[in-house]
């Protein structure tokens, strides 16, 4: 854990001396998580174990740059997951917008077949009457995980606030991919109730996909941001 936080703290410097003074005129951020579970799209990154999260971030009006990292568990010695991102986030009309791009990095993991891999990204989302929150989004990776070719990943959100301390939320996505190359496409989905309390964030969720060997699962996380 030591190592990964060190690791982190230097690429969030190494970024803050590339982009020069232009930075100045931004904000840093950080964040850490305990999770009961890590799961990436439905599917768990720690065999169902508890893991521990976080990440710095910086960010202007409309450009962010950042780092996280997580304890993972794939069972052939992959232990560190580190994603490195960087995105804009225009306003058009009443859509918020969200384009980027992501390096999802596992220093210690076997070299064949290669797990690191990097997606494009693009989102939008806006307010629909005074309360129901929407978005859409998609994903590219020319060369996903494992060396399983050309994938691509839709997700459908909705959001809406239950009186003044907790909110309500429900996400659907898809994956879609080459099948010759070993890919399996998939729907994932969850159901989220969140709230804060004491400068700490709360969310309690249900998470499952329509594979054949997922039974889905509930998965609480607490977080900070500071």
């Amino acid at each position: 854990m030591s190592k990964s936080f060190t690791r982190l703290a230097v690429m969030a410097i190494a970024a803050t001396v590339a982009a020069g003074p232009a930075l100045a005129e931004g904000e840093w951020s950080a964040n850490v998580a305990l999770t009961s579970d890590y799961k990436f799209r439905g599917i768990s990154q720690t065999d169902g174990a508890p893991m521990v999260s976080g990440g710095f971030d910086w960010a202007s009006d409309s450009f962010y740059v950042g780092t996280w990292a997580s304890g993972v568990d794939f069972g052939d010695g992959t232990s560190t997951e580190i994603d490195i991102y960087a995105g804009f986030t225009p306003t058009v009309g009443v859509f918020d917008l969200d384009i980027g791009a992501i390096y999802y990095l596992y220093p210690d993991a076997p070299d064949e077949p290669e797990q690191n891999f990097v997606e494009l990204y693009a989102g939008g989302s806006t307010t629909v009457g005074e309360f129901l929150d929407i978005g859409a989004s998609i994903a590219y990776s020319p060369e996903f995980y494992y060396e399983t070719g050309q994938a691509f990943y839709y997700a459908l959100s909705a959001g809406v606030p239950l009186g003044e301390s907790f909110g309500l939320d429900a996400t659907v996505g898809y994956s879609a991919g080459d099948e010759d190359e070993g890919f399996v496409d998939y729907t994932d989905y969850s159901v989220g109730l969140t709230t804060s309390a004491e400068g700490f964030d709360f969310d309690l969720r249900y998470v499952g996909t329509d594979l054949d060997d997922d039974d889905g699962s509930i998965i609480f996380t607490i977080a900070r941001a500071m």
